[in-house]
Order: structure tokens, then sequence, then C-alpha cells
């Protein structure tokens, strides 16, 4: 790897940003040759996902390998909000390490998978992907606001299950602790899913491995931007922030409300998702000189 500092580094949401959340896959050419054009620029780039690995491999690291991804880069995913990690070569995916002390209880897990399959399977599905954290999906051919009816009902009946196996649990509002007054676990809504995770994991500590990994590699970058499309994905900035780092986080969905924070947040104009995505990564091929000449 080349000991040359990199102008710029770059921490990934998944779903909004790079995969659309109404396809699930990467909708956008220009986002797979964007990433492996900055990524052959010693940029590295971290995936900070809610995400499975298998989801990664399938929907992300495939279609970069087949595009030709560069020998020498540091590239490296963490899914599950921190509970699993690994990193990615011009030959795909490394070895997956899986940090089985955030995970749920199979037996807890196994109770909201009847569940889903008994009441909800007309507007969700149960991700069998998932190694530590148990997430509950939109099915693609289910309207939104039908699914949002359904999701409310579900996580309150996935409360009441992991209360009665004696879990600590918060749910919004609600808070349940466990026999020795902790509240380990949490139930997260996105507009797609519900995740029941541990409170150990989120971005910002997925963010920190991610910068240790690309530390290994060679040099760090003064400059990082993150983006993502939701409120948790601020938190990848704030890790960046509070490491002394020069960043700046990218919305892709800010109509849900722009935080407040002590670094820049940039929105793509009225773009958003991975429209917004597309154009941010472009810009930043622009920017470093990166793009093909323009032949008259």
């Amino acid at each position: 790897m080349p000991e040359t500092v990199s102008p710029l580094g770059l921490l990934l949401d998944v779903d909004g940003p790079i995969a659309s959340p109404d396809t699930r896959t990467i909708s956008t050419p220009s986002i797979i040759t964007d990433l492996i054009t900055l990524a052959g620029a010693n940029v590295p780039i971290g995936f900070i996902t809610g995400r499975s690995a298998q989801f990664i491999s399938e929907q992300v690291v495939t279609p970069l390998v087949a595009a030709g991804l560069p020998q020498e880069m540091r590239m490296y995913g963490v899914c599950e909000k921190g509970a699993v990690w690994f990193p990615i070569t011009a030959a795909g995916m490394g070895d997956i390490v899986v940090d089985a002390s955030v995970a749920l209880p199979e037996v807890v897990a196994g109770r909201i998978r009847e569940l889903v399959a008994s009441d909800y399977a007309d507007s969700m599905f149960f991700d069998e992907t998932k190694l530590a954290m148990i997430s509950v999906e939109q099915r693609t051919d289910v309207d939104r606001s039908r699914y949002h009816v359904a999701q409310a009902s579900f996580e309150a009946a996935a409360y009441t299950i992991l209360v009665e196996h004696g879990l600590g649990v918060r749910f919004g509002d609600l808070v349940s602790p466990d026999a020795t007054g902790a509240v380990p676990f949490r139930i997260d809504t996105t507009i797609i899913s519900t995740d029941i995770e541990s409170v150990d994991l989120d971005k910002d500590h997925a963010a920190e491995r991610a910068v240790a990994f690309f530390a290994q590699g060679g040099p760090l970058p003064r400059v990082w931007r993150s983006v993502g499309d939701s409120r948790s994905d601020y938190k990848m900035a704030d890790h960046l922030y509070a490491a002394g780092f020069d960043v700046a986080h990218v919305d892709v969905r800010p109509a849900d409300g722009i935080l407040d924070r002590g670094y820049p947040v940039i929105v793509e104009g009225d773009l958003i998702h991975d429209e917004a995505g597309a154009a941010f990564l472009g810009y930043w091929v622009q920017k470093l000189g990166l793009a093909e000449p323009v032949s008259l």
C-alpha cells in the first residue's frame, strides 16, 4: 500500500446512500465505478451498516469484485452495527469475525421468527442472515405505509416476548430491566425494518473499529466524510469528530431532521437516498481529479 496520505476517508451506511431502500440493491451503476475509482486512489472506504455480512457480500462486494476492485486498497465492512466485521480485498470478503457476546438468545430469536410467520408474514420477513442481532424487514412487494402499520403492532408484540424471557429491553419510552436491573437490549425502528439488538452496538463503535483497521494499512487521511440516511448514522461522524479529524456528515434523508452538530452537515440539494449517495461520490471523483477526461 502506498505510504502517501489519502486526501479523503469514507464511512458509508449501505441502505439509503449506496443501496436503494426500495430494491435493496445498488441500482445506480456510477456508485460501483466511483467506489472502485476512489478505492484505487488510496481512499479508505468503510461500509458501516446494520445489514448482515451475507447481504453485503451479495449486494455490495460481489458487484464491486465483478467490476474490478484494485489490488491495493483499504476497504472494510462492519455489519450489524458493530457485531460483525471483515476486510474486503480484490478477491472478495476476508474472514468474518462475530462478537458472540452481544448476540440475543436463540430461544428469543425463535419466538420472534414464529411471531413473524404466524401473524406478520404478509408484510415482513425474518432476516435469517443475521449472526448477532434480530432483524425483521419489510417485504419489497408491500407498500411502505401498510408495512409501518404492521411494524408498530409487531414491535409491541416483540417487546412483550423479550420481557417474558426476562431480557432487559428498551423500546421507545418503555423500559423493562432484567433481574439485575440492567437493560442490555433495545428495539430500534427503521423505515424498512426493526432491529432487536445489544445497546453496545452502534455506528460510533463500528466507525472506531473501521478506522483502527485502516490505520494498520498506512497513514490516515485528515479529511473524512460519513454518509447515511438515519439519525443514528451521525454517530459515525461523532466518532471522527471526537478523534480530531476534519469531518462532515452527508445526510441523504434530511427530511427526518438535520441534527445540530459541531461539524458541517451536507445535503445533496433535493436528491435523497442512493441518488444523493451517487451525487456525493461523483463529486469527490471530480474533486480529486480522478474522472476520465471527456473526449470531444
